[in-house]
């Protein structure tokens, strides 16, 4: 017994002695002759079949699929190694495509910073790239790509070739696909969409600056005269840290793209893949001989009859899910929904999936069946003569915005004018259905809090963190949705702008809620960070004090939130504006702080107000709040109806304010 015990230590040593140097040999070379239980990131629409077979993409249309070796490999080292930038690899490939000799669109062999892209194109882009950052040198990017459609754009030689790319999908050389055939002394064509397997090897020499790309079918061995030989320096191109994988893509023309066995070496020539042991992908549809062809042609001639026969009510129900598409939509929409599909989820628009109705149409709450997830889908009316316009703006900014504190925008549709957008399901709707309705329970204190420093986030998000500045221009408490934990979300970008950072604002169209507006509007129209500034001041008093922040009590009387929240700390009594509704039971000084924070941010000169980065640190207790101002004047509050735009009002009811002008926004209503 003792002796087991005191060799129990020794052995596990020696498992790890073994063990290391394994491990350290698989983080600088590997070889997967098929992907079983393969060490690899996988994205978009890639998946190993149960045979070991690595697909990238289906053939289905503008998809993207990504595989990626799971661990970064040193490349550009500083270790002063000659050799530290060569390296060698091969793999199988097949692409099939429904059309022979036609595919879509091709594969790329890539090293890259990231096994992860975002805000990349499908397409001719191969989901590597998009049209702003496409040949930016700080992509640190090389492509080797297999590509079966002749991009124009990128000056592609045919719609079979073979190319290296640095940064950009405009390749720095490229050949058709051929192979040099040792017996014969010639170039022989390969169809890179034929489906038949196919072998691409790629050495790269740190000595000679050297990069050769080889092609064959895997019938042979690796041809003595490369495909491809340019003379590159990778560590102009190469950061020391880089993953290495494939990327695959499709258009409105689709192919199965696959790998079927792969092979790296960071430190010398890759391994030989053992092209028997490789899995293989489906048969190429092979074609009919005499007799199958004239049955079919015989089946076409029946079918056609029947269209005949049958096309009035073909017409009819093709009609029934009628949709467009223009060319900008290619470029900047997001996700495109069938109508077809949004009107199944919605059960045809049923009033009884209705959310909400307002004066540019209704929203209706949906559940997509192809993967059961709830959807609200705002449905636009065909009368808003600036709908096309506001829609544009908010699929541009909307769509690619990405922050937990703002609605997402899935996608949409258009059909006959028609304006469909669809968004995350909040269930919970909009916040001042629980400030003001009586169908909603009320907010606690700390519930509220936690909306405020949420929203405050994703509002800084849009001014300081995404790549340009975002201009909400209309933050208040009917825009804040919630979602099923209760958490605040911005919505409503039917009015946002975009400038770059550091840039004016172009726009002089005043526009928003009136309450909301600051006092600058009424002189310039410009809208900048610290307009969303005043109206987010104006929204942290709503909510703490659950009153609008204009309400009529006794016409021609009006109470102005702000005036009344600044008498009250003057007179030392800030806790007395906070919501009855509360009930006192609050953290106080959380309460005076939004309160004395409110007022801040609702400061008539606008440098006098804070960023939205520091509205942060002071909810976020990281910093202290400076004094307020005594005189009222420094708060451009007034009394003057006229000052607030209330002539805008009904005579009849302030109920919930209504926006500056009818296109403000078309999606503002029955969130």
């Amino acid at each position: 017994m003792a002796t087991g015990l005191t060799s129990l230590p020794f052995l596990v040593t020696l498992y790890f002695i073994h063990k290391i140097p394994l491990m350290l040999a698989q983080n600088d070379q590997f070889i997967y002759n098929g992907f079983h239980q393969a060490n690899l990131h996988l994205d978009g629409t890639a998946r190993i079949h149960p045979n070991g077979l690595l697909q990238l993409t289906n053939n289905s249309e503008k998809q993207l699929g990504y595989a990626f070796y799971e661990l970064p490999l040193k490349f550009n080292t500083s270790s002063g190694l000659t050799q530290s930038l060569s390296f060698s690899t091969n793999f199988v490939f097949a692409i099939l495509s429904e059309t022979p000799s036609k595919g879509g669109h091709g594969i790329a062999f890539t090293i890259s910073p990231s096994w992860k892209f975002t805000n990349v194109v499908a397409s001719n882009y191969l989901g590597l790239l998009n049209a702003s950052n496409n040949g930016l040198s700080t992509n640190h990017l090389l492509a080797i790509e297999l590509d079966t459609i002749e991009g124009q754009e990128f000056q592609d030689i045919d719609n079979n070739h073979v190319g290296i790319n640095v940064n950009s999908m405009k390749s720095i050389e490229s050949a058709p696909a051929t192979y040099f055939s040792d017996q014969e002394r010639k170039n022989i064509s390969l169809e890179l969409a034929s489906g038949n397997p196919m072998h691409l090897w790629i050495d790269y020499n740190e000595t000679e600056k050297l990069l050769k790309v080889t092609l064959a079918p895997t019938s042979i061995p690796k041809p003595n005269r490369p495909l491809l030989s340019t003379h590159i320096n990778l560590s102009q191109i190469l950061l020391e840290s880089m993953f290495v994988g494939f990327s695959a893509a499709t258009g409105t023309v689709t192919s199965d793209h696959y790998i079927l066995g792969w092979s790296f070496n960071k430190s010398g020539e890759a391994q030989s893949l053992d092209v028997s042991k490789l899995p293989q992908p489906p048969q190429q549809r092979k074609s009919k001989d005499k007799r199958g062809q004239i049955i079919m042609i015989l089946i076409i001639v029946v079918v056609v009859v029947l269209i005949l026969v049958t096309g009035a009510i073909f017409i009819l129900r093709r009609k029934k899910y009628a949709e467009m598409l223009e060319d900008w939509e290619n470029e900047y929409g997001p996700h495109r929904f069938s109508y077809k599909n949004l009107y199944k989820a919605t059960k045809g628009f049923s009033n009884k999936e209705l959310l909400g109705e307002g004066g540019f149409g209704k929203v209706y709450k949906g559940t997509l069946r192809s993967s059961n997830i709830q959807i609200a889908v705002k449905k636009v009316s065909h009368d808003s003569k600036q709908g096309m316009k506001e829609f544009v703006a908010e699929i541009i900014s909307m769509g690619r915005l990405r922050h937990r504190n703002l609605v997402q925008l899935l996608g949409y549709c258009r059909r006959n004018g028609e304006l469909l957008l669809v968004y995350d399901y909040m269930p919970n709707r909009s916040l001042d259905k629980f400030l003001y309705g009586n169908e909603k329970p009320n907010l606690n204190w700390l519930q509220r809090f936690q909306i405020l420093k949420g929203v405050a986030s994703g509002l800084l998000y849009l001014h300081e963190e995404w790549e340009q500045v975002v201009l909400h221009r209309d933050v208040k408490a009917s825009n804040v949705l919630l979602d099923a934990e209760l958490n605040g979300r911005l919505g409503d970008f039917g009015l946002a702008r975009l400038c770059d950072h550091g840039a004016n604002p172009q726009t002089t169209n005043v526009a928003g809620t009136v309450g909301y507006l600051a006092p600058e509007l009424n002189r310039t129209g410009r809208a900048t960070t610290c307009t969303d500034v005043f109206a987010f001041g104006a929204f942290m008093l709503e909510v703490a004090c659950g009153r609008r922040p204009i309400e009529i009590q006794c016409l021609p009387a009006e109470m102005i939130l702000v005036d009344y929240v600044f008498q009250c700390w003057r007179k030392g009594a800030i806790l007395d504006a906070s919501d009855p509704r509360l009930e006192g039971s609050y953290v106080k000084e959380e309460m005076e702080l939004v309160l004395k924070l409110g007022l801040f941010c609702s400061q008539s000169m606008p440098a006098a107000r804070p960023s939205m980065r520091q509205v942060m640190q002071f909810l976020d207790a990281d910093a202290d709040l400076p004094e307020l101002p005594h005189d009222d004047a420094c708060f451009g509050t007034s009394t003057n109806s006229e000052a607030y735009g209330l002539s805008l009002f009904p005579s009849s009811s302030m109920g919930s304010a209504p926006s500056m002008f009818s296109t403000d926004s078309i999606l503002r209503s029955g969130r």
